[in-house]
């Protein structure tokens, strides 16, 4: 039976579209998916990057007006005010105001009122990042041409402040740089290490001397406004406010006038003085030249005069105070004492003395080129006899000098604050020449040492600390410049010494002055006092090295005062004796007013009289 087929127009048609071929499912997925993402990145903007973008918007609303901390003033042991604060004016901007539009005219603008490049200005803003709410100094120390031009293009520079801010004034300039150093910004790097100690951009860090030394003393706690702005950036309110914290004074060993004393006394020599009092170890004086002005670090740029200045031939920045040289006859100190401690030799002991020793096959000379006849250890001392002491060296054997070379703290660090630019010298030995020389110890090593000659290397500070072991006693003293009213016993560490010994030496140092090399200083301006004098040699075609150090009053000493030429030539006791004199008359007259006679030194640092070694 076949079907009856209705017309076409009859049929009724499935016009439905949604929904066909799984799109239901299609949407529904699309939908979540869509949903999700959108749920997603609202969760990413709000809890992984809120942080950041609330710093954005409270950059733009709440702003930080820092403060820096007065960095703490540094007097001397009176009181004497040493490196103290400024306040010049400094130009400031947001991190942020090289990418607004009004860039365009703002940063040229200043670019020429300041006389920097566009590109620093900038680089500075990039350093402190689009996130930083501090203000960003461009430039300190305005003068007045400049501060008078900002202000007269005030309406074109907006978002330029200007501030006042601490700078650090060392009011005696390059009479104590090498004792206090110098404040620096801080390079990028240094503020790389520093961040996690709270130092930020624009900090200023002690990079030489005491300001390095007690940094974290002298450096302060920024403080702050934190203030609300409107759209142009104009302070609306205060929200909150924390105060800066001073860093601490300090108060120092050095005594002001004895290191005036021993600047002038050095004069334009390459070379040192140290003073120090021998009981405790106080520095008194230390004082390096060629110097550097210390205040032209607190400059926004140096220019190149500044650093022509800063980085000539003779090194200004080196404090030779703390760098090592060979000794000399003033090292005869420690080879009495090895002498005499060693027990091969006696107080009484008497050696006959010659023009010159053939030891070894070489020819060592006596400096006179004649010999003294006999003397005993006093006289030896008082003329400076090297070939009595090439004898008692010779006896005494090298490791014997050596370690009491050792004992007196010569080759190793003395322990005074600035460690960073201290020099520990050299003590030469059996592994030491076999490591650099690939020989071994000989008797003719131990010849040149027993006279401070040879590879034998001592600093100036450690020479003045080899000087106060007969003048407090036997106490090697631990050198320090920070006041301290902690007792002398201390600063000190006896070196066990006979008493014998140290007669010995007292009664020697002290017949330098009366009939030896140091003359110069038998003179009625200043108590009786003790020393020794020294000339080594500077290798071939090079004028010598000249010492002198010396304490006083001999009996019961205060003070020892030790000066070093270098390159000087002539002689110790012609060289460095008056720089000596004069350093010990400042400070007697000083603390002793009308007791000594009125200084008859003149021009002392130009006499050419020749006194011996």
């Amino acid at each position: 039976m076949s079907l009856l087929k209705l017309p076409n127009y009859l049929v009724k048609k499935d016009t439905r579209t949604v929904g066909r071929n799984h799109q239901s499912a299609f949407l529904i997925v699309f939908t979540l998916v869509m949903v999700v993402g959108i749920v997603a990145r609202l969760a990413y903007l709000q809890i992984l990057e809120g942080s950041k973008f609330k710093a954005r918007a409270e950059a733009n609303r709440i702003r930080m007006i820092p403060k820096q901390p007065e960095r703490g003033n540094i007097f001397d042991r009176n009181g004497k005010l040493l490196a103290s604060t400024r306040y010049p004016h400094s130009v400031y901007l947001w991190p942020m105001a090289h990418t607004k539009p009004s860039w365009s005219v703002v940063g040229p603008r200043l670019s020429q009122i300041l006389k920097i490049p566009l590109q620093d200005i900038e680089q500075k803003l990039e350093e402190a990042g689009p996130a930083s709410t501090s203000l960003v100094r461009i430039a300190r120390d305005l003068n007045e041409a400049q501060i008078t031009a900002l202000k007269e293009y005030d309406s074109e520079l907006q978002g330029v402040e200007i501030h006042t801010e601490a700078v650090r004034y060392y009011p005696y300039g390059r009479k104590l740089a090498h004792v206090l150093g110098y404040t620096r910004e801080l390079t990028p790097q240094q503020l790389q290490e520093k961040k996690k100690d709270g130092y930020r951009l624009g900090d200023v860090l002690g990079q030489m001397g005491v300001e390095k030394a007690y940094e974290s003393i002298l450096r302060g706690e920024w403080g702050g406004q934190q203030v609300e702005v409107d759209s142009a950036g104009r302070p609306q309110k205060i929200l909150g406010e924390k105060q800066a914290k001073a860093g601490n004074d300090l108060h120092l060993t050095i005594d002001l006038d004895v290191q005036l004393a021993a600047e002038k006394a050095l004069g334009n020599r390459k070379g040192a003085i140290v003073a120090l009092d021998p009981n405790n170890g106080a520095v008194l004086a230390m004082v390096s030249h060629p110097s550097f002005d210390p205040n032209i670090f607190s400059k926004q740029k140096l220019s190149q005069q500044d650093w022509q200045s800063l980085q000539g031939k003779d090194h200004p920045l080196v404090n030779r105070a703390l760098n090592a040289f060979p000794p000399a006859s003033t090292f005869k100190i420690i080879t009495t004492t090895a002498g005499l401690e060693s027990g091969k030799f006696s107080p009484n002991t008497i050696l006959q003395t010659y023009g010159s020793l053939n030891i070894g096959g070489v020819t060592f000379g006596e400096w006179n080129h004649a010999g003294f006849g006999p003397l005993g250890f006093p006289g030896a001392i008082a003329m400076s006899s090297n070939t009595f002491f090439y004898q008692v060296g010779r006896k005494v054997g090298g490791p014997t000098l050596i370690a009491w070379t050792r004992k007196y703290g010569f080759g190793q660090k003395t322990g005074i604050e600035l460690a960073s630019e201290e020099s520990k010298g050299l003590v030469p030995d059996e592994t030491w020449k076999q490591k650099v020389w690939k020989m071994p110890w000989t008797v003719g090593d131990t010849i040149n040492m027993s006279i401070g000659q040879g590879a034998l290397q001592v600093t100036p500070l450690q020479s003045a600390i080899m000087f106060a072991v007969p003048a407090n006693g036997g106490f090697r003293v631990k050198p320090h410049l920070l006041k301290d009213h902690e007792e002398a016993k201390n600063w000190r560490v006896s070196l066990n010494m006979k008493p014998s010994t140290i007669a010995v030496l007292r009664d020697g140092l002290r017949k330098v002055i009366t009939e030896g090399t140091g003359k110069r200083l038998n003179v009625p301006s200043i108590p009786p006092t003790s020393g020794k004098s020294g000339t080594a040699e500077a290798g071939v075609g090079r004028p010598n090295h000249t010492w002198f150090g010396a304490y006083a009053p001999s009996n019961k000493p205060e003070i020892v005062v030790v000066a070093f030429g270098e390159n000087s030539g002539d002689n110790g006791g012609t060289v460095c004796g008056p720089m000596v004199l004069e350093v010990l008359e400042a400070y007697f007259h000083k603390m002793y007013p009308g007791k000594f006679a009125k200084s008859e030194l003149k021009n002392s640092t130009t006499q050419t009289q020749s006194s011996g070694d």
